[in-house]
């Protein structure tokens, strides 16, 4: 009755076996048992071999870089969503970026050209007076405030180079000091302070210097037109550095949405039974709230 037990066992454990070598890949050819269960456990054994991989789970997407990702976006708005494969925000990005580039170039430009308008119409090269003249400007210094500045006669010469600088700016009472001619400051103080408004030539004021003509007004006027513009074209550079810096935080949430967003993460887990090995799909999901 044992030995009848025994033989049982071992045709069992022989057909278990059997059935397992079976399911590996490298057992595809035939295994020749000899009968002895001590003997075919260990060619069993002897050839089997751990699985190694999981296909479904390799073909799944791998995660995302955030520091990566915040690096592109932060050199070009919208490069870290299409690397974490958010290719709508990564549009928006690209959208906000070109509109407010464009921006800052057309009012940059903009201004470019109400800086040079305004400049001209101070100077009016084809008005003998010009509009606003630093000779008129002397005249008055020497009329009204005891000035004794050198005022070149040749009329045939522009304004700026028929008066000594020097002691133009020794006689100015005002709290300013009239720069050289075509710079920045002198086109800003000649339509921005009172002091200046007696060499504008339509001033009627005589010795009250705070007469605004109406050429002084128009050209202040033009001027703020240009501030506007710059102000608007340097508003438009800030949003840009906002841009890549809004782009690059969300491109590292983005990468970090990816790997750990609300998910369904598939995988394939082997399970051994005794017939073999299977590769059973297992659904994990996870919900963040």
């Amino acid at each position: 009755m044992k030995n009848k037990i025994n033989i049982a066992s071992a045709i069992l454990f022989s057909v278990l076996f059997s059935a397992f070598a079976f399911a590996q890949n490298e057992m595809n050819d035939q295994i020749q048992f000899t009968g002895s269960l001590y003997a075919d456990s260990k060619i069993i054994m002897n050839s089997y071999s751990e699985l190694q991989s999981n296909p479904m789970a390799d073909d799944m997407p791998s995660k995302k870089s955030p520091v990566l990702a915040g690096v592109l976006s932060a050199i070009i708005p919208g490069a870290g969503q299409i690397y974490n494969e958010d290719y709508w925000v990564a549009a928006a990005f690209v959208v906000v970026e070109a509109a407010l580039v464009t921006t800052a170039i057309v009012y940059d430009n903009k201004g470019d050209d109400q800086t040079e308008y305004f400049q001209n119409y101070a100077d009016d090269y084809m008005n003998p007076d010009h509009n606003w003249s630093v000779v008129k400007y002397a005249e008055w210094l020497n009329t009204y405030q005891d000035g004794n500045i050198q005022i070149n006669p040749d009329e045939t010469l522009p304004p700026w180079e028929r008066v000594n600088w020097n002691e133009l700016n020794q006689y100015e009472t005002g709290s300013h000091h009239l720069p050289p001619h075509g710079e920045q400051q002198y086109y800003e103080l000649i339509g921005k302070y009172h002091q200046y408004s007696s060499g504008w030539n339509d001033f009627t004021g005589g010795a009250n210097k705070e007469l605004i003509s109406p050429n002084f007004a128009y050209y202040s006027d033009q001027r703020g037109q240009a501030n506007d513009y710059y102000n608007t074209a340097s508003t438009a550079i800030v949003g840009i550095y906002i841009n890549h810096l809004l782009a690059a935080a969300e491109a590292v949430w983005g990468a970090n949405r990816f790997n750990d967003k609300i998910a369904i993460n598939l995988r394939v887990e082997p399970y051994n039974y005794a017939s073999g090995t299977e590769l059973v799909p297992t659904i994990k999901m996870k919900f963040s709230f």
